[in-house]
């Protein structure tokens, strides 16, 4: 029987998560659905693990089909439960995933495709972030922390790794001298919408106050309504008292509530449970992002309700191309204020950025194009997966230490939970 027929015939994914998804809660949610309906739509059986508590925001799997399992961090329970599934892909949400799971996989199911989905990468998100802490540029030296030595690890001992963003695609190569064949660059996978689904949306004249949203235990998210109240929005107020500005995001914690001030018309307003109901309400969504990394599902929400924004360099990372974006890019607060105010009172403008966050949707993240990329990827690795493993020594070296650390000290944790109960 030949590999080729082999993959046809194994194709049970097992989706080992970070969190239960929840599309309506984080772009991160959003990406694993997209990554869901793909697998599914090439006929794969799935499975969705996770030992992360449920939430009443987790979307219902078996609704659409996918067995959920509940599995625990050092247990070698998750060994007989792969081994029982013997899935012929493998999907780690996040590094993290793979270092606590990603031996026991390669020990009990050793031809399993393994693949990572960074989402972003973590270690330019935490590097951006010490850089601004540190008020300095942000250079290598921040690139190369901590974090990336866990991450880039794991991309090597994985087969393919899913890279959301064409910067991150560059830092990857260029920086970390990756060899392009273990990165596959595969962003949001979105329907495309006609140009003319502008006349059913509300109307510029319709729409009010501007919005910004993001999910609360995302870091960068926070960081970007203090940033908004505190240097942006009395800048945008002074010269529209009229205007409200309007705060949603899932998990608002008691420093988030702080921020509210009706007064002010700075209203924190919790969790949306439409996100395109409340987009379509706004004018313009703002989205001063200081720091971050991969691509800002917010952006996306708003351009798909034909709503315009305004964004820092951070939050266009990767999404505009050589496309005109939906907006405007500022850094500066003055500046960003400034174009906030030109876009919420000019209709023309308002309407131009609208079409052009259509054009962008439809040119550079197209579903179809994007699945069809990825399966072909998956297919022609399992047919190669012996002789790209061999050609990846470094990836081979990683998963000995790996078994040699990691996997000893797992079952050690183990033991010494049995002990002590």
């Amino acid at each position: 029987m030949s590999i080729e027929i082999s993959f046809f015939m194994n194709k049970k994914l097992l989706i080992i998560g970070f969190v239960w998804p929840e599309p309506k809660s984080s772009a991160a949610g959003s990406r694993m659905m997209q990554l869901i309906e793909s697998f599914q739509l090439a006929n794969y059986k799935i499975t969705f693990a996770s030992s992360c508590a449920k939430s009443e925001n987790a979307f219902d799997l078996e609704s659409i089909g996918i067995s959920k399992v509940s599995i625990k961090i050092n247990d070698s329970g998750f060994d007989d439960f792969i081994e029982a599934l013997q899935p012929g892909v493998v999907i780690f949400d996040r590094f993290m995933i793979e270092e606590q799971f990603g031996w026991r996989v390669a020990e009990k199911c050793p031809d399993a495709l393994r693949i990572l989905d960074t989402e972003d990468l973590h270690c330019l998100r935490k590097g951006r972030h010490q850089a601004l802490k540190d008020d300095v540029e942000f250079d290598k030296a921040y690139l190369f922390n901590d974090i990336a030595k866990r991450e880039i690890a794991s991309i090597y001992r994985c087969d393919l790794s899913l890279i959301i963003s064409e910067v991150e695609m560059g830092i990857l190569i260029n920086d970390f001298k990756i060899d392009r064949s273990l990165l596959l660059y595969l962003p949001f996978m979105l329907d495309s919408m006609p140009l003319d689904v502008t006349k059913k949306l509300p109307t510029f004249q319709e729409r009010n106050h501007f919005i910004t949203i993001g999910n609360f235990l995302h870091e960068p998210n926070y960081d970007a309504v203090l940033h908004l109240k505190r240097s942006i929005w009395s800048l945008i107020r002074s010269q529209l008292p009229d205007a409200q500005m309007h705060v949603y995001g899932a998990y608002a914690s008691l420093k988030v509530n702080q921020l509210h001030n009706s007064k002010e018309g700075f209203i924190i307003n919790g969790f949306a449970e439409s996100a395109s109901t409340i987009l379509q309400q706004s004018r313009v969504c703002l989205a001063p992002l200081q720091f971050g990394a991969g691509l800002k599902g917010k952006l996306f929400d708003a351009m798909k309700n034909g709503t315009p924004c305004v964004t820092t360099s951070i939050g266009a990372e990767g999404i505009f191309g050589n496309l005109l974006p939906n907006g405007f890019v500022e850094n500066n607060s003055e500046a960003f204020a400034y174009r906030a105010v030109e876009l919420y009172s000019t209709k023309s403008l308002w309407e131009e950025k609208q079409k052009n966050g259509l054009k962008v949707i439809n040119s550079r993240f197209d579903k179809v194009h994007f699945h069809k990329a990825l399966m072909e990827q998956i297919e022609l690795i399992t047919q190669q997966l012996n002789d790209r493993r061999l050609n990846n020594f470094t990836g081979q070296m990683l998963q000995h230490h790996m078994l040699q650390s990691t996997k000893f000290m797992s079952k050690w944790i183990e033991t010494k939970n049995k002990t002590s109960l």
